[in-house]
């Protein structure tokens, strides 16, 4: 994978079913965020979107090389709850 691929976890299982709740893409990408003057600001290596109308979460592999733990976590989080993933370039 290159440096410019990222990893999209969508808020859709496997089977179709839409994952709740709803804001989990916030949740997870909020482990990562920073609160500065009243606003939270995600980090580019894990944030929050939107693909096809369902939320998802945008992860660039670059996090694998700076918390190899959490990148495991997100991956694990996606597999255990049977989410679909896709890559992108960009």
């Amino acid at each position: 994978m290159n440096r410019s691929t990222k990893i999209i976890i969508e808020g859709i299982t496997l089977e179709g079913r839409l994952f709740r709740p709803s804001d989990w893409a916030e949740r997870l990408s909020g482990r990562l965020a920073t609160f500065h003057n009243q606003r939270i600001t995600y980090s580019p290596l894990l944030c929050p979107g939107v693909k096809d109308g369902y939320s998802c979460v945008i992860v660039d592999p670059r996090l694998q090389e700076t918390n190899p733990e959490f990148f495991d976590h997100v991956l694990e989080f996606a597999k255990v709850n049977h989410l679909k993933t896709s890559t992108t370039e960009g």
